[in-house]
C-alpha cells in the first residue's frame, strides 16, 4: 500500500489553500435523462476513455463533483455524475423499500447499461461510497475499481439495526440520523427552510465547524436550530452562486428522497448481512480528510483497517488536511490531484491484469 511522506502532505496543504482551489470548469458538460431501473435517472457526463462513475450522497448532488469532471474528462476520462435515487432531478419514490441495496445497486447497474459500459471505475463519497462498495461485493466483474471519499465501510454492527443503535444514541443528546428517522417532521421543516439548512450544514460538515457540538443539544432538537449560524458566503470554497444551485434543486425536489437513505439503513443491513466476512478482489483507493464528521465519530477507532477487511487490495490511502466532509469542494485542486494519481494506477493495473 502507498504510504504518504512529508512530500507528499506539504504539497496537499498548498493545493487546499482557498487560493489554490477553484478555476473555472469547462463548461462542456453534457445533461442527460434517462429511464433506467423503472425510474427517471439524471446524469451529466463528459470525455472519453475510462468511465468513471461519481456517486454522491446527502445533501449533495451530481454538482459536488463540478469541480472534477472536468477535471477528469480533460485528462482522458469519460467522467458520469449522477443525481442518485431520490435527489435532484432523479426520481424520488416515495416508499422507504425502494431506497435498500438492491434498487441503488440496480441503478448503477442499470446505469451502466445504458451508457453501453460493461464496467467502470466507481468513486463515492457518504452515501455514494457505501453504494459503490455494496456494487463492488455483489458485482466485482463489473467494477473496476473503487475510490471511496471520507467514508471507508458501509458502518455495520451485526449484532444490533443501525436505526435501534442510532435511536438509543438519540435518546441522550441530538443526532442528525434519529431526527430524521420518523417522517414527517424533518421532511416539512427541511423543505420549509432549504437555503437556510443548506447553508448551516455546509458550513456544519466542512473543516470550520465541529459537528460534534450539536451533542449539546438535547433531543427533540430541530437539525436546523442545532447548528450553529454559518459566516455569510462567500466562502473560500464555496460561492453564492454555488449555494444557490443546491438550494434551487432542494427547492423543487424537497428532502424527502434523500432521508429515505436514512430510513432505509435496517434494510439495508439486513441485505448486507450475508455478506458479512465476504471480500472483494476489486482493487481499492481511500481518500479521506483530517476534520471529517464520519471518520471522526461514525467508523470506530480503526477505520482504514475496516476498509481494508473488505477490500484487501486496498492500494492507496491519503489524507487532505485541513478538509473536512465538504472535501471536494473545500480541497478541490487537492481532491483533483489525488483521484489523477488514483486513476492512473489503475489505468496500469487494468493494463497488467489485462495482459
Amino acid at each position: 500500500m502507498h504510504q504518504d511522506g512529508p512530500d507528499f502532505n506539504h504539497r496537499m496543504r498548498r493545493l487546499s489553500r482557498p487560493d489554490a482551489v477553484q478555476g473555472t470548469p469547462s463548461m462542456e458538460w453534457i445533461h442527460r435523462h434517462a429511464t433506467i431501473n423503472g425510474i427517471r435517472m439524471h446524469y451529466v457526463e463528459q470525455g472519453s476513455g475510462m468511465p468513471v462513475v461519481l456517486c454522491h450522497g446527502f445533501p449533495h448532488l451530481w454538482f459536488s463533483w463540478h469541480r472534477q469532471i472536468s477535471a477528469l474528462a480533460q485528462a482522458g476520462y469519460r467522467v458520469i455524475a449522477p443525481d442518485m435515487r431520490g435527489m435532484g432531478q432523479t426520481d424520488a419514490p416515495t416508499a422507504v423499500e425502494a431506497y435498500d441495496i438492491d434498487h441503488i445497486t440496480a441503478d448503477l447497474l442499470g446505469l451502466l447499461e445504458h451508457l453501453g459500459e460493461p464496467r467502470a471505475v466507481f468513486a463515492g463519497l457518504d452515501f455514494g461510497a457505501f453504494a459503490v462498495y455494496d456494487l463492488a461485493l455483489r458485482h466485482p466483474e463489473q467494477v473496476i475499481a473503487v475510490i471511496g471519499l471520507e467514508n471507508p465501510a458501509a458502518p455495520h454492527n451485526p449484532d444490533e439495526p443501525p436505526l435501534t443503535e442510532y435511536r438509543r444514541m438519540g435518546e441522550q443528546h441530538f443526532l442528525h440520523i434519529e431526527y430524521f428517522r420518523e417522517p414527517p417532521r424533518a421532511d416539512r421543516e427541511l423543505a420549509a427552510e432549504p437555503r437556510r439548512f443548506l447553508h448551516k450544514v455546509f458550513h456544519t460538515l466542512s473543516g470550520a465547524c465541529n459537528y460534534f457540538e450539536m451533542f449539546q443539544h438535547p433531543p427533540g432538537t430541530s437539525y436546523i436550530d442545532a447548528m450553529e449560524e454559518p459566516p455569510p458566503l462567500p466562502w473560500p470554497w464555496l460561492s453564492e452562486l454555488e449555494l444557490e444551485f443546491f438550494v434551487s434543486e432542494y427547492s423543487r425536489s424537497g428532502f424527502t428522497g434523500g432521508l429515505n437513505w436514512y430510513r432505509a439503513f435496517d434494510l439495508k443491513w439486513a441485505q448486507r448481512k450475508p455478506f458479512e466476512g465476504v471480500q472483494s478482489q476489486v482493487p481499492a483507493y481511500f481518500l479521506g480528510s483530517e476534520h471529517d464528521v464520519d471518520l471522526e465519530g461514525f467508523h470506530g477507532d480503526d477505520p482504514i483497517g475496516q476498509m481494508r477487511a473488505i477490500f484487501p487490495r486496498l492500494r492507496t490511502v491519503r489524507m487532505i488536511p485541513g478538509a473536512g466532509h465538504m472535501v471536494q469542494l473545500e480541497a478541490s485542486a487537492a481532491v483533483n490531484e489525488i483521484l489523477l494519481d488514483y486513476l492512473a494506477d489503475i489505468v496500469a493495473q487494468d493494463t497488467l491484469s489485462a495482459d
